[in-house]
């Protein structure tokens, strides 16, 4: 129990820090933290299989995926160009898509089977044993098959978003071939000053 007392302590205080920190770099320590404290939690429960998936996924993957964006986003020196506000003409289509969705769910959520077999605790490695790759793998595309879907959507998002936004920031650097043009132009504006 102190354990769990002190990993809370740490989970609480990590998370804290991650959305008050000053620096991205910062907040991105500070969920490498909160991560490796959600992977003891999973181990303190007998857990191993999603504590090793925490370390791998989240802490591995996303974590750097994060870390990208934040390298990408303070790698252009011209500031963004601010276009027209778009945001009054979208809201009512948003709001639709919106509603559209939530019905959607609602309806999914309410036709989707109970699960007759409940994970309990056992040896590690067991069939049904919570934390078990087969339970994971179960209540992963059975019964969260949704919030599974919509994180995978939520990424792919937030990839092109950031390859956007690097890809703006690098048409504003000058090709090679536009600086081989002006370095040309210059030596020739050059001779010319020399010849009159």
């Amino acid at each position: 129990m102190i354990a769990f007392w002190a990993l809370a302590v740490v989970l609480i205080g990590s998370a804290v820090w991650t959305i008050s920190a000053a620096k991205p770099v910062y907040s991105v320590v500070a969920l490498l933290l909160n991560f490796a404290a959600l992977a003891i939690t999973y181990v303190t429960l007998s857990a191993e299989f999603l504590a090793v998936i925490q370390i791998i996924v989240y802490s591995g993957a996303i974590l750097v995926l994060f870390v990208f964006v934040i390298a990408l986003l303070g790698s252009g020196v011209a500031p963004f160009a601010t276009g027209p506000n778009r945001l009054p003409k979208i809201w009512f289509p948003g709001a639709i898509v919106v509603l559209v969705a939530f019905g959607a769910l609602v309806y999914a959520v309410s036709q989707a089977p109970v699960l007759a077999v409940r994970p309990t605790n056992g040896p590690v490695g067991a069939a049904n044993v919570f934390g078990s790759v087969g339970d994971f793998g179960k209540a992963l595309f059975t019964v969260q098959l949704l919030p599974f879907e919509v994180t995978a959507l939520v990424l792919m998002v937030a990839v092109i978003g950031v390859i956007t936004l690097g890809g703006e920031q690098m048409n504003d650097a000058p090709s090679r071939r536009a600086e081989a043009k002006a370095d040309r132009s210059m030596r020739e504006a050059i001779l010319r000053e020399g010849k009159g």
